[in-house]
């Protein structure tokens, strides 16, 4: 394969003779850089071919090191042996332990662990220096084949399946069973952080935790695996004709070494496995993690490298992960740019966290936005290779809607990178995002760009405005303006654009928005523009002075006489602040009360005057009259008299207290009938605010009488009279109306006023004897609830104490509705 995760290297290779026959080598064990043989002539050998013999010809099964202690513990016939690590003299006080099938070494507790070969169950030893000592036995329900440690748990396969057994806790969970004989014995491999490698049936390597959970899928593997062990972040798999390598992160097959008669294999610490044969030894040396990342780079498998380097990260340096990150997800997203998958693009550059000006100098145009101290390029500087970069230049002279592509990716990319806070140095970001926003704007980029410049920027105006004013982006220029402080500047400018002077379809409310602007500005820049902007609408842009105080909350804003001073010029503008000042304000001021009064007068006045009175001469007149009935500060009077306003006439008499020549007005003058009676109901109304609802009824009823007895007088004004009592039967007392109605009238003539009223009479009179009846009913449950309580038996006790005072009830006492018992005195201080 192009790229390799372990290099191959013999190391040693026993050669044959004559008297060499029995010889062949059945383990190995390594320490440090010391490699240990355990040959078929009961011969352990260290590399260096130092040797010791044991004892006759017998193979030795197993070596496992004790660096600790210096200690190598061999297993040859059934014995546990300790030799010295270095001179391989057997260790004097360490007695052999005999009957043992096979054994394990914890590291971190120093202890051994043991299965022995006569009975069902495995030993663990603690180890010192010169002794063993045997700590606790664990029964097994099968005998023992192998084991393997991970601190306190142990794993170990009996006859046909796999347990889990905690030394420490004294617990043993059964696992899956599995289909190796004994001969070939069943494969237990340690991978670290409690984790345990296990062959199940179906060619399949299980990882098994220490709680009997598997949070890894299984590992598809050959059938014939003789040993296996987890180099991180690999699982080599050992066959008698080769070596398979598996990634531990996503199972799939990354390498094959060819080693023919393979025996077994050992770890080599953390660089890798030694496999040994009958007579030859091979290392197999972990490439470093970062070659190998590189080298998948080379190879131009981009994605297969990020998911390595993602999945090594915790064994790297952090600065070398964070490099290789960046440099492999520039190549990675240049090469998904390339190919224009802008989605998987972004999300690379993203993920690596790139300076924003990498990105930026791929395109030939933006790079001047990135000024002197602009970043060059990543490209050709990466540690891992490199990749072409499409030309963007000649796309751009020869496939402009390609090159819009391009665009929108660097945009959204761009836009992203500034959210996220990985923008880098915002004043290039925002440079940019500007001018693709602006060369974009007819292809729906143009809001995308107004919030770029209302939100705090970085955007530097000398590379900026250029670009607004040549695609006639004069608003946002505006816009531009305002965000770096220049608020003056940024009104002249919408004024321009108000005034027709600049072309800029994308803000059809400009004059709105200046408006709306100028109200939250200091008040010498709203009196450079006040004039200019009431000019071109009284209405709204008077709004420069009413919001500005509701927004400033009167502090630093304007004085009401100067504004009023100013706005003498302006009818219009000078009476929607007048009623700002009455109706939002709540100014008790009589000057402006009674200016604004002359004001709807003489505007009512000249509408009249005219031959068709417009649609808004209601609505003033409308105002009038409501400011005439709620306020008390004006003074207007003689104006309003003197004038045909006859309904505002009747509201100035009645609010002195003359409201029978009020009615009269409205009856003889006006001719108003309608009027009148609403004048009626609003006296009564105003006068249930001032006194309450009882007065305000029996003025209602009063003026209702009087302007009853006002159309009787008339003949002509009957049909009112008759309308007048249908519409208010309720309010007329009917006595008083029979005695004041002719003697000509029918009956049937005042049907609807008697029928009215007697609906209403006898409404009254049964809720009356609804509500006696309810609150009889309230008696008569407190009565029961009196009675019951008054003439219920009382068990006093010998000793009864009473519950407020806690002194025995000797004297008059009282129980309560709650069954307490009290004294009389004690009630009576407790209310």
């Amino acid at each position: 394969m192009a790229a390799i995760a372990f290099t191959q290297t013999h190391i040693y290779t026993k050669q044959a003779g004559p008297k060499d026959n029995k010889y062949c080598i059945q383990c190995l064990e390594c320490s440090d850089r010391n490699i240990y043989v355990g040959t078929g002539d009961s011969t352990v050998q260290h590399l260096t071919l130092d040797q010791t013999q044991l004892g006759p010809s017998s193979p030795i099964k197993q070596l496992r090191s004790v660096p600790l202690l210096n200690h190598l513990l061999v297993l040859w016939e059934q014995c546990v042996t300790a030799l010295n690590m270095f001179s391989l003299e057997p260790v004097p006080g360490l007695k052999a332990i005999q009957h043992s099938s096979c054994m394990e070494v914890c590291v971190h507790s120093v202890e051994l662990i043991t299965a022995s070969s006569r009975r069902k169950l495995v030993r663990i030893h603690a180890v010192w220096v010169d002794r063993w000592e045997v700590l606790r036995e664990v029964p097994l329900p099968q005998d023992p084949v192998s084991l393997a440690v991970d601190g306190s748990c142990v794993c170990i396969a009996t006859v046909d399946r796999y347990h889990l057994v905690d030394y420490h806790a004294g617990s043993m969970l059964e696992l899956f069973p599995h289909d190796r004989s004994r001969r070939q014995g069943a494969m237990v491999v340690p991978t670290g952080g409690g984790e345990f490698l296990l062959d199940a049936p179906g060619s399949l390597g299980m990882f098994v935790m220490s709680t009997g959970t598997c949070q890894r899928p299984p590992l598809p593997w050959p059938r014939e695996v003789l040993a296996a062990a987890v180099c991180f972040p690999y699982i080599l798999a050992l066959q008698p004709r080769g070596l398979s390598v598996y990634s531990l992160l996503d199972h799939t097959l990354k390498q094959t070494v060819m080693i023919y008669s393979s025996l077994s294999l050992s770890m080599w610490g953390s660089e890798g496995v030694l496999v040994f044969t009958d007579r030859q030894i091979w290392a197999l040396s972990l490439v470093p993690l970062q070659e190998q990342v590189q080298a998948l780079v080379i190879c131009q498998r981009l994605d297969e490298a990020l998911f390595l380097l993602d999945g090594v990260q915790s064994h790297l340096p952090q600065h070398s992960y964070e490099e290789l990150h960046k440099d492999i997800s520039y190549l990675a997203g240049v090469h998904q740019f390339n190919q224009r998958a802008f989605d998987a693009a972004k999300e690379l550059f993203i993920a690596g966290d790139l300076d924003p000006r990498e990105i930026i100098s791929l395109y030939p145009d933006m790079r001047p936005c990135l000024g002197d101290r602009g970043l060059v390029s990543r490209r050709g500087e990466t540690t891992v290779g490199q990749e072409e970069v499409a030309d963007l230049a000649r796309l751009q002279r020869e496939d402009a809607a390609a090159y819009r592509l391009y665009l929108d990716f660097l945009a959204d990319y761009l836009a992203v990178a500034r959210a996220t806070g990985r923008g880098g140095p915002r004043e290039a970001v925002d440079c940019v995002l500007l001018r693709v926003y602006a060369e974009q704007g007819a292809a729906g980029k143009g809001e995308s760009l107004r919030q770029l410049v209302a939100s705090p920027n970085a955007c530097r105006l000398d590379r900026c405005v250029s670009v607004l004013e040549h695609h006639n982006r004069y608003f946002v220029l505006g816009m531009l303006y305002q965000s770096h402080g220049n608020h003056v500047k940024a009104i002249k400018t919408w004024v321009k654009i108000a005034d027709g002077h600049f072309e800029d379809p994308s803000c059809p409310d400009v004059y709105e928005h200046i408006v709306s602007t100028l109200t939250t500005q200091d008040i010498d820049v709203v009196w450079m523009f006040a004039e200019w902007a009431l000019q071109k609408n009284q209405e709204v842009g008077v709004q420069i002075f009413t919001k500005h105080q509701q927004e400033n909350n009167d502090q630093n804003s304007f004085g009401a006489e100067e504004i009023l001073k100013f706005l003498k010029n302006y009818p219009q503008a000078s009476l929607f602040y007048l009623e700002f000042l009455i109706n939002k304000e709540k100014s008790e001021t009589e000057g402006y009360h009674t200016d604004l009064a002359l004001a709807y007068v003489n505007q009512t006045l000249e509408a009249f005057s005219g031959q068709d009175e417009p649609p808004e001469a209601g609505e003033t007149r409308g105002k009038l009259q409501e400011l005439l009935w709620s306020s008390m500060s004006y003074d207007v009077p003689a104006r309003i008299m003197a004038t045909g306003l006859h309904v505002e006439r009747a509201i100035v008499l009645g609010r002195s207290g003359d409201h029978t020549q009020a009615l009269r007005v409205l009856v003889h003058e006006g001719r108003e009938p309608h009027a009148a009676q609403a004048y009626c109901h609003r006296a009564a109304q105003e006068r249930s605010h001032a006194s309450g609802p009882g007065d305000a009824a029996g003025l209602r009823r009063t003026l209702l009488l009087t302007l009853l007895s006002m159309y009787l007088c008339s003949d002509a004004l009957a049909g009112e009279a008759l309308e007048l009592l249908g519409d208010n039967a309720l309010h007329f007392p009917p006595g008083r109306v029979l005695e004041l109605l002719p003697g000509a009238w029918s009956v049937g003539l005042v049907c609807r006023y008697l029928v009215g009223s007697l609906r209403e009479t006898l409404h009254r009179r049964r809720m009356g004897g609804l509500q006696r009846a309810l609150a009889q009913a309230e008696y008569l449950r407190h009565k029961v609830l009196w009675t019951q309580a008054s003439k219920t038996m009382v068990r006093v006790h010998k000793g009864q104490k009473c519950q407020a005072c806690q002194k025995e009830l000797t004297e008059a006492f009282i129980r309560t509705v709650g069954g307490q018992l009290l004294h009389t005195s004690c009630n009576t201080q407790s209310h």
